[in-house]
């Protein structure tokens, strides 16, 4: 059963963002660069969250104190990868193959928040699934409350990769046209995606925390796609299998 845990876990939690990433991505060589470096960045907030995590030490067993600091460096990092793509866009230009796209400013968004998303995944679930790939895991019989640790913490990973695609959607494009609301709404939404995961400390409620961050991704998918300023009849026609 480790194996089918293993891949199943393995697909679920990265599967949306591997298909997103050939079919939207991969065809492009700016994009995986864009991408690369975009998650490149994420560790850059990682490394200072840890600095920061160790610098104040009364702090240190306060988990919400590193999750609130945590978020506040991520968001100002992808304003800084976005100051980064704002300043590199006329050398991109001329070597976009998309240069006539109206999209093509939130596709750069959308990469980048995917290379976010992406490394954030494999940090948070690559000790998971090194463990369910094991030759048996303790205690995770019928009954227990951790019976479907696997398979609630692929969901959430999963969650978070498309969240950070498409906040970045919504926060480069406040900053591009200085609705700095839509900047705090992404800053809110990650802050209160990221608390909501220290209900899973209460064993009995990580579907709640599950529940509530699902709602936040069909929010934020909802969200970039009328900031992307794409049509509503073409949302119709989709959900209506048109």
């Amino acid at each position: 059963m480790t194996a089918e845990t293993f891949f199943g876990c393995l697909f679920i939690s990265f599967g949306p963002a591997a298909a997103l990433f050939f079919l939207t991505v991969a065809g492009e060589a700016q994009d995986v660069i864009v991408l690369i470096a975009s998650g490149f960045f994420w560790l850059l907030a990682l490394l200072f969250s840890a600095i920061w995590w160790i610098v104040v030490s009364p702090l240190k067993d306060q988990l919400a104190f590193a999750v609130v600091f945590s978020v506040f460096f991520q968001e100002g990092f992808r304003y800084l990868y976005y100051r980064l793509l704002k300043r590199a866009d006329a050398g991109m230009l001329q070597l976009s193959v998309s240069v006539d796209s109206p999209l093509r400013r939130h596709k750069l968004a959308y990469v980048s928040g995917m290379g976010f998303g992406i490394v954030q995944g494999i940090f948070a679930y690559t000790n998971v699934l090194k463990e369910a790939s094991g030759t048996g895991i303790v205690g995770l019989t019928d009954g227990h409350p951790d019976q479907y640790f696997f398979f609630n913490s692929a969901l959430m990973t999963c969650c978070f990769i498309l969240l950070h695609t498409f906040w970045s959607v919504i926060f480069y494009d406040g900053c591009n046209s200085k609705k700095y609301t839509y900047v705090g709404a992404v800053v809110a939404m990650h802050m209160l995606a990221s608390l909501i995961t220290l209900l899973n400390e209460n064993r009995s409620s990580p579907a709640i925390a599950l529940v509530i961050n699902y709602i936040l991704l069909i929010i934020s998918v909802a969200a970039s796609y009328f900031v992307a300023g794409l049509p509503v009849s073409n949302l119709t026609a989709l959900l209506t299998f048109r």
